[in-house]
């Protein structure tokens, strides 16, 4: 089981999102990269990124250069999105995640963002 937020993480996000027929699909024809920014966690502020284009994610620590827009919560906020129990756009209703960026880009890719938050919350993750 892979800790939230950990580099191992990422990489078991990484081959899931890979693997699966959805979001696969949703990637299709997509060059997206979005840079999240997780404040009051328990070691601190973390900064990871999605980049999709030519076929397939990467999700990885840190920051992502030239990102197309950014999406900023509270690790509280971050932990119920992943978990599958806020969904992502009641939470940016709601004033509890931040974007910032080429809103009309994130817009556009809504389904892949959706498809995104559902592969997530399938992972085996320790809060």
């Amino acid at each position: 089981m892979a800790q939230f937020l950990s580099e191992d993480h990422m990489v078991l996000g990484t081959d899931a999102l890979n693997a699966d027929s959805g979001f696969q699909s949703a990637m299709a024809n997509v060059d997206l990269g979005l840079q999240f920014v997780v404040t009051d966690g328990p070691d601190g502020n973390v900064d990871y990124y999605l980049q999709v284009g030519d076929g397939s994610a990467d999700l990885a620590l840190g920051e992502l250069d030239g990102a197309d827009a950014s999406v900023t919560s509270d690790y509280e906020t971050s932990a119920a999105i992943s978990k599958g129990e806020m969904n992502v756009q009641m939470a940016f209703m709601t004033g509890k995640i931040k974007v910032g960026g080429n809103m009309a880009k994130i817009m556009m890719n809504q389904g892949l963002l959706n498809e995104f938050a559902r592969v997530q919350s399938g992972l085996d993750i320790a809060y």
